[in-house]
């Protein structure tokens, strides 16, 4: 098992590690500035892999910014392992994660973001965009670095398998796909609408945690998954349940 770096956008990193046994991608992504910035953490495990594959960009210790989408352990397991390695960053998060969550488990106190505030890293720009419960979690929330027009997006698209480190091959098939097998993303009326305001950014690369990054038509994607989500609300007010998730291991 290895940690492979690409850069998908300029100075932009994605740390890609697949686990096999899972057949799944764990994707983390590092905005290099002046003062570097990590979206997703990881899972505790993986952080000896993922820090060595940073080094191979800049040296762990640099790093100024410690954020991530949601409260999860594959988001932010190693958030402490990172804080001390990276004894000059500060942790950051939305505001309402820091008080449900991260106010407690980070050992270094949060920087609350609020929605829409810019971090400004000094030759890239970072905007934090709440998105609760799209695709899961009260306290989600995704990151906009404008510079790039690069979105970082989380658990949207998510898919299963191995995968090129970036393409512009088709991704909203895989996503549904995926969809059908972990029912992950929570349906309400404001899913859809969500991910509209999203394909508003007209975004010209996405990093993806489970999947590729996306140098395709992006606004289009983002558009064609929210009107697959949208069908499936329609569908649960008619009463109408799509695929269930098994358990482990079916």
């Amino acid at each position: 098992m290895e940690t492979l770096v690409t850069e998908i956008a300029p100075d932009i990193y994605r740390l890609s590690t697949f686990i096999s046994d899972a057949n799944f991608m764990f994707n983390q992504f590092l905005v290099d500035a002046e003062e570097p910035l990590l979206f997703h953490c990881g899972h505790r495990a993986l952080f000896p892999l993922v820090s060595e594959a940073m080094s191979r960009v800049i040296p762990v210790e640099r790093l100024r910014w410690i954020t991530f989408g949601h409260v999860e352990a594959d988001e932010c397991g190693s958030l402490n392992s990172w804080v001390t390695a990276a004894p000059r960053a500060t942790v950051a998060h939305g505001a309402m994660g820091c008080v449900v969550s991260v106010n407690d488990l980070s050992d270094r106190t949060p920087l609350p973001l609020q929605d829409g505030q810019v971090i400004d890293l000094g030759g890239k720009r970072v905007r934090r965009i709440e998105t609760p419960h799209m695709p899961h979690g009260w306290d989600a929330g995704l990151l906009y670095e404008e510079t790039t027009g690069t979105l970082f997006c989380g658990d949207l698209f998510t898919a299963i398998g191995d995968a090129p480190a970036l393409t512009e091959q088709e991704i909203v098939g895989p996503a549904v796909a995926a969809e059908d097998v972990f029912a992950a993303t929570c349906l309400t009326a404001a899913t859809a609408p969500t991910m509209l305001r999203l394909a508003g950014l007209e975004p010209r690369t996405m990093g993806l945690m489970h999947g590729p990054a996306y140098a395709g038509d992006c606004g289009l994607a983002l558009r064609d998954l929210a009107g697959a989500y949208a069908e499936r609300f329609a569908a649960s007010l008619d009463g109408e349940r799509g695929p269930q998730p098994g358990p482990p291991g079916t």
